[in-house]
């Protein structure tokens, strides 16, 4: 856990102060080294690795836009909904490899992004996540925090496919907890 908060730091002093700033709506590739504590077995990439760099990733856009002024700013926290990644290939250890972060859409509630991991120009995994911003217990209005975040956003709906992935994680919940 300790790896993971000075990772961040790191993030966000880049972010704040070194790394230009770039639109929230705009894709980002960070190319990353699979390095021994990401391993298990000392060979690959621990699957709970890829949810770990998809974490750097988005918060890395927030930090270095607008959102950030937008949102943390304005007392607003970021809430991770849900998801779900596809794994094709292991990451090798001490090899780089590629993240891709690409905004797929958003609604009033969330906003959808794909997470595309490669390594020697072959896709490994693919991720993707349901977020959004919430303030006095409250979801906040992605279309309108992306606008002003970005002037130039034109609101992209996302398509069938990618809200189909997220549309019984509420009844599966309800389900469980009957269960239990």
């Amino acid at each position: 856990m300790i790896y993971y908060w000075l990772h961040m730091v790191y993030v966000y002093i880049g972010s704040r102060i070194f790394w230009e700033k770039i639109r929230p709506t705009s894709e980002l590739t960070r190319t990353r080294r699979v390095n021994l504590l990401d391993c298990e077995s000392f060979r690959f990439m621990a699957n709970s690795k890829y949810f770990y760099y998809m974490d750097l990733i988005r918060y890395e856009v927030v930090f270095r836009s607008k959102l950030y002024d937008n949102t943390v700013k304005k007392g607003m926290f970021g809430v991770l909904a849900s998801q779900k990644i596809i794994y094709k290939k292991p990451l090798k250890m001490f090899v780089k490899f590629d993240i891709t972060l690409k905004l797929e859409g958003s609604d009033e509630k969330w906003v959808y992004h794909r997470q595309v991991f490669k390594q020697n120009g072959q896709t490994c995994a693919i991720g993707f996540t349901k977020a959004g911003f919430w303030k006095n217990k409250k979801a906040q209005n992605m279309n309108e925090i992306l606008i002003s975040s970005d002037p130039d956003y034109k609101i992209k709906v996302p398509s069938e496919e990618l809200l189909n992935l997220f549309e019984k994680d509420y009844s599966i919940l309800k389900i469980n907890d009957k269960t239990i």
